[in-house]
């Protein structure tokens, strides 16, 4: 589920980035739990804890100021007029001929293989990067001398067999050397003597993984699971289907949607013509969509339900392009405002041949995971969609989706512009919600040998769940009724962009160590001193350094860091 592969960046000696010292903290510390963990859980769908919902909360509302409520901070666009953007929220249900306009009935398919013997599906373009990673060729890459470029092998049937009979039996059950050593011992022999000895990897994982038989046919491709073999593809429809009414009959089938925008489009002439907007302008939403894929993997990267936060911008054909050019940079800039600045943060340009038939232009904000590393996951695509999705969806309606723009076309004898027809082109900068989440949690991670953590959070206070901590030094002398008084004032000032905890329990080291893996980036302590001076210590996170300050400056100092 989660690749170990430490992170470059790791700052402190003997402590790693690691996913999985990532998603120890999410659990211990309640930012994300596996859904329905009692059971056994369910892959590909997981549960925000108290911590992790703040932190969703406080980055889809960061994304809504700036996006909706303030677009691009209030800067001009490429017409020299203030950005325009106004909100949506649609239904998750569509019409089913929403889906066939969008063509994601006919087309949203992904190639699936499904292992003979272990049965797990997989999608078949990202089972050799997940045998990368599978334990039985991490194991088998111990075992065997591989070639520093991962191009040859010596194969030894003795150690094959040593293998086999040991580490095998448990890692790759399904193996064809594992499962009928003999005959494909036997096979293995011939190919590596007809290779003098040497044989390039891929080659040998699938005779390692195919019956005899079935290499007379034609290699298969082992099971990242269990090493077994795999079938053809076929194709897979991602789309979780569902019926509306009670009959459930095929007449009935709906889908939950795999996307938020096609409900910004469906939904574009009724914005027009109920609100006092003209084009050039945006549609904004968030929202949940669902995809079933075949093989959801790293955390919450790649989940069957997520959140979305997109905008559906429209404009002239004319002006697409500058309005391209101006997203892709600004959502760049956005992100990096975040936190999420320097070498594992990039603006990706997709090749040509690599963009959907109707996109003009097309780029990706991408991160650096640790999963990912040395390269780079999608955090949000900047496409430039065309008059495709209006389009389609004017054809399949019967409906006009076109727009009569007053400002444009030949001067009449008035001197007042005729006005011109047209289906506006449509920038779409698509961002996941749930991804934003986990890389500013990754960025976030920040090993510290010399703190009692060890390790801290270093969220943008922006984003950061818990605003402030406020903590008496003891439990007496009158501290707990002044740190109440201070955690009340916080919470007026804060409250409604976090938490301000007021904790008197353990030692301070342990409540500040709480703290740093919680990323709060303020803690305040009410001591001895405050009693005579009012004043307290306060602590910043990042650097751990402690300052006296003015008990009555503290909301006003906390608040100014944290909105």
């Amino acid at each position: 589920m989660a690749d170990p592969t430490p992170n470059a960046s790791s700052s402190s000696p003997g402590i790693t980035k690691t996913m999985d010292a990532i998603m120890a903290l999410c659990k211990r510390r309640g930012f994300v739990f596996q859904a329905s963990e009692i059971y056994g859980g369910i892959n590909g769908f997981w549960d925000y804890g108290p911590l992790g919902a703040l932190l969703k909360k406080n980055l889809r509302e960061a994304w809504w100021q700036d996006v909706v409520m303030n677009p691009a901070w209030g800067r001009k666009g490429p017409d020299g007029q203030p950005v325009s953007v106004v909100p949506l929220d649609t239904c998750i249900i569509q019409h089913p001929r929403v889906w066939e306009a969008s063509g994601h009935i006919a087309g949203f398919n992904d190639p699936m293989q499904t292992c003979r013997q272990c049965k797990k599906l997989f999608r078949a373009d990202h089972v050799w990067t997940m045998l990368e990673e599978a334990p039985w060729l991490v194991s088998l890459r111990e075992a065997f001398s591989i070639s520093a470029d991962l191009t040859t092998i010596r194969f030894d049937p003795g150690l094959a067999q040593k293998w086999a009979g040991s580490k095998g039996k448990k890692l790759a059950p399904g193996m064809a050397l594992v499962r009928k050593y003999t005959e494909t011992m036997a096979t293995l022999t011939k190919t590596a003597e007809a290779a003098s000895g040497n044989l390039d990897v891929p080659t040998l994982l699938k005779l390692m993984a195919t019956d005899p038989a079935l290499a007379a046919q034609g290699l298969a491709t082992p099971c990242p699971n269990c090493g077994g073999d795999l079938t053809e593809p076929r194709q897979f429809n991602l789309m979780f289907k569902t019926y509306v009414g009670a009959a459930a009959t095929e007449d009935d089938v709906a889908y939950l949607r795999p996307e938020t925008a096609q409900g910004i489009f469906v939904q574009f002439k009724n914005v027009v013509d109920t609100s006092r907007v003209r084009v050039p302008f945006g549609i904004a939403q968030t929202g949940k969509a669902f995809r079933n894929e075949v093989t959801p993997r790293n955390f919450t990267f790649r989940s069957r339900e997520f959140e979305q936060m997109e905008l559906e911008f429209f404009c002239h054909p004319s002006e697409s392009m500058a309005w391209y050019e101006f997203w892709r940079s600004w959502r760049m800039e956005w992100w990096q405002s975040l936190g999420l600045a320097g070498d594992n943060l990039r603006l990706y340009d997709t090749p040509k041949k690599d963009l959907a038939h109707y996109a003009q232009a097309g780029s990706d904000v991408e991160y650096r995971f640790p999963f990912t590393a040395p390269g780079f996951g999608e955090l949000e695509g900047v496409a430039h969609r065309g008059s495709f999705d209006l389009t389609q969806h004017e054809k399949t309606s019967g409906v006009k989706q076109d727009y009569f723009d007053t400002t444009r076309g030949e001067p009449l004898p008035n001197g007042q512009p005729k006005g011109e027809r047209y289906i506006p082109h449509v920038i779409e900068p698509s961002a996941g919600l749930d991804r934003g989440v986990l890389a500013i949690l990754c960025e976030a991670f920040t090993p510290d040998a010399s703190r009692a953590s060890r390790v801290y959070m270093k969220f943008h206070p922006r984003l950061a769940p818990i605003k402030a901590g406020v903590f008496p030094l003891v439990n007496k002398d009158g501290m707990p009724e002044v740190a109440d008084k201070l955690a009340a004032d916080l919470q007026r000032r804060v409250g409604r962009f976090g938490l301000v905890e007021n904790d008197a329990k353990q030692s301070i080291g342990k409540r500040y160590a709480r703290m740093d893996e919680a990323g709060c980036p303020f803690c305040v302590t009410i001591d001895g001193d405050t009693l005579t001076n009012q004043t307290v210590t306060l602590r910043h996170r990042d650097s751990g350094q402690q300052e006296r300050v003015a008990i009555d400056q503290v909301a006003g100092l906390v608040a100014d860091k944290v909105v």
